[in-house]
């Protein structure tokens, strides 16, 4: 019986190594063009930045930060945006129903004072209960509105902006004073640009002083230090390598910069999703195709963004549950974009890629460990077999963490001790073993949750409380 079906054993075996084998190929390559392309944007960069006198050439922007229950940490994001070297830009913070005092510290620390203007309604949201506006700081503004979830508090910031760019900012980053300098660059020398992503960074065990970074340092928690290694392969070098191609399906909420109008021809972000940033994005590029025109949504490699990474399992597993359900509703919301004739590399090459190793990855991963480790002990495979699943699945994902370091110090080295490299090259080691299985294990459930049609929330993201200092 068992020689029956040894062929389909043989050939399911197969098929794990070679998923494996095909997602390390496709980060290799994704890393290797990402090398490329910011060589040549640090060799590019110092001769672009425009002297202070050509400062009204720049396009204003309105900087858009939704904030639910972000008590601890908004006074000190706020306070690293209003440094920004920018020479026009306005803040707009959406209060979306905080039930902590979110609001009352904000109030207090920008002495705010309500404030009467007229406020279009663009796209519809929950109900505005108040607007404010520092008397400290002209260019805050500040709305306290009903909850209605980020993407309808997002929505609320921008039927307020006055500018044609808008920056979506979350509650619990730290920006770069050179943050929005670098991140219009794209709209300037390339005027069909609609959207910019920016490079996110975890800036734990980092010091913050008065809503800026001043020192980068490795985090005491190790699962933060595994979430440096992840950011720096999946969200630096990984988003990095489908610029070029136009093919980046994501920009993180953390930190992106829009054309208003195309967003608002969108219908805005859209309050029935939990990823909201990755759904506007590949709506974006649906509704440009559809309509035949060009346009480029692009990506800046500095670390222009610090945020606050979980340093325990549960708020950990949530957010990853989170992700992998705004994963799906995002593809399956916009189906029309795979392989549609005007696709180009978002419909042909990226919207299949995440449909197939992000999507229902989960599945084929945590199948492919339960398996083959059956398969094994049950004396069905051979040691050959094992050994080369083991090479796939552990080797290949510790070469391509490996990798992204290696490339990282080639460019920005953001952590240049020699003690804090070894650390990192010891973590991505580490990460290959235990945490990327459970990574799977919970995007599977979010996959699940997913199918079920669980429905969306914020999500409660337990702070730290490092960036509020």
């Amino acid at each position: 019986m068992l020689d029956k079906w040894q062929p389909w054993i043989e050939i399911t075996q197969l098929s794990f190594i070679g998923y494996f084998v095909a997602l390390t190929a496709v980060y290799l390559v994704l890393n290797i063009i990402s090398f490329v392309v910011i060589r040549q944007y640090m060799r590019r960069y110092d001769n672009q930045l425009l002297p202070m006198s050509f400062g009204p050439l720049l396009p204003p922007v309105s900087v858009i930060v939704p904030a639910y229950n972000e008590a601890i940490g908004i006074v000190s994001s706020i306070k690293s945006i209003l440094q920004l070297e920018y020479p026009k830009y306005e803040i707009i913070v959406i209060n979306d129903g905080s039930s902590d005092e979110t609001m009352t510290k904000l109030i207090e620390a920008f002495d705010l004072q309500i404030y009467h203007e007229a406020y279009r309604n663009q796209l519809a949201t929950q109900p505005i209960r108040q607007v404010y506006r520092s008397k400290k700081y002209p260019q805050l503004r500040a709305i306290n509105k009903d909850n209605g979830g980020k993407a309808d508090a997002l929505n609320a910031g921008i039927n307020a902006s006055r500018n044609p760019l808008f920056c979506a900012v979350d509650a619990d980053s730290i920006l770069q004073r050179d943050s929005l300098d670098k991140i219009v660059h794209p709209f300037i020398d390339e005027p069909e640009t609609i959207a910019v992503g920016g490079s996110i960074r975890v800036a734990n065990g980092s010091t913050i002083r008065q809503g800026l970074l001043t020192k980068v340092s490795l985090p005491k928690s190790w699962l933060a230090r595994l979430q440096i290694v992840e950011y720096l392969r999946a969200f630096l070098f990984g988003r990095m390598g489908w610029s070029p191609l136009n093919g980046m399906l994501i920009i993180s909420g953390a930190f992106g910069v829009f054309r208003k109008q195309r967003v608002i021809e969108c219908g805005g972000y859209q309050a029935n999703t939990v990823g909201e940033d990755m759904e506007l994005v590949i709506r974006l590029h649906q509704h440009m195709n559809k309509a035949k025109l060009p346009y480029r949504i692009a990506f800046i490699p500095d670390p222009v963004c610090w945020t606050e990474a979980p340093e325990d399992l549960n708020t950990l597993k949530n957010q990853r549950i989170r992700w992998q359900r705004g994963l799906m509703e995002s593809l399956t919301t916009n189906i029309g974009l795979l392989l549609s004739p005007r696709g180009k590399a978002a419909g042909w090459i990226a919207y299949p890629f995440m449909l197939l190793f992000e999507g229902i990855g989960p599945i084929i991963e945590v199948l492919a460990y339960l398996l083959t480790a059956y398969f094994f002990f049950a004396g069905l495979v051979d040691l050959d077999f094992t050994l080369a699943f083991l090479l796939a699945a552990f080797g290949l994902g510790v070469f391509i963490s490996i990798f992204s370091l290696i490339l990282e110090e080639l460019t920005f080295r953001t952590y240049q001790s020699k003690k804090e490299l070894m650390w990192l090259i010891f973590t991505a080691v580490l990460e290959n073993f235990g945490y990327r299985q459970l990574n799977s294990w919970w995007r599977l459930r979010g996959l699940f949750q997913f199918v079920r049609g669980r429905r969306h929330n914020w999500g409660a993201m337990k702070r730290v409380g490092r960036l509020g200092q």
